[in-house]
């Protein structure tokens, strides 16, 4: 395990490859989980030749979306998997100009100033006060007006609502095909999960100076928060 390397980004580059594929069938609310996340920055898009992080990047799926979506000058991808690195430089290509960060996201250097930050299932690894430190450092790292936006996997506000999501998402991806080996392996990541509840978040980006802080999409532990400088 490198410096840059979690316990949970070991495990996030052993199942580099095929994990893309194996992400739309674990999340059974994919299309409408990221076609939201999009949606909500077009909406936002105040010009052209935006400068965008990614925080937690994995293989770029969610940069990939933006860049389809959106006219992007400069994309900068971190996250503390090397091998999720690679696949994301070759998924986005040419299309822009690509920085790499290897590093952990709770503490690394967000650089900046950004128009727009996004994250895609990856901040819920870090405890509640390291989500709380991120929000502020992400804040202090976007433009005057730049938008942060969060797809995330929640907590339910309290034990009764948590089992019933994971009852009703092992009953999602069962239909769609994953099988009981991809289920231990996914449950063996989801051993580092720290997920928080959606009320926690928004008051979490409120109290660090985020505006317009709104949850636009929630299907049971699956969400998309955001919150503008």
């Amino acid at each position: 395990m490198t410096t840059n390397e979690t316990a949970a980004s070991v495990l996030f580059t052993r199942d580099a490859r095929g994990y893309d594929d194996l992400r739309r069938r674990l999340i059974p609310s994919f299309d409408e989980f990221y076609g939201t996340a999009v949606k909500l920055i077009q909406e936002w898009q105040s010009g052209a030749n935006l400068e965008v992080l990614d925080v937690g990047a994995g293989t770029g799926l969610f940069s990939a979306m933006v860049l389809e979506a959106c006219p992007v000058e400069r994309l900068c991808l971190l996250d503390g998997s090397s091998a999720m690195l690679e696949q994301a430089c070759a998924r986005v290509g040419p299309k822009v100009e690509v920085e790499l960060h290897h590093a952990d996201m709770a503490v690394a250097d967000l650089g900046g100033p950004w128009d727009l930050i996004v994250s895609a299932l990856a901040i819920h690894h870090l405890s509640d006060e390291g989500k709380r430190v991120l929000y502020g450092r992400i804040r202090h790292a976007l433009k005057p007006g730049g938008l942060f936006v969060n797809a995330e996997q929640v907590a339910g506000p309290g034990a009764a609502a948590d089992q019933r999501y994971q009852k009703i998402w092992l009953e999602g991806i069962r239909r769609l095909g994953v099988s009981d080996h991809e289920i231990d392996k996914a449950a063996e990541r989801m051993l580092h999960d720290k997920c928080a509840s959606v009320e926690d978040q928004l008051c979490w980006l409120r109290d660090v100076g985020f505006s317009d802080v709104d949850c636009s999409f929630k299907a049971w532990r699956f969400a998309v928060i955001s919150g503008r400088a």
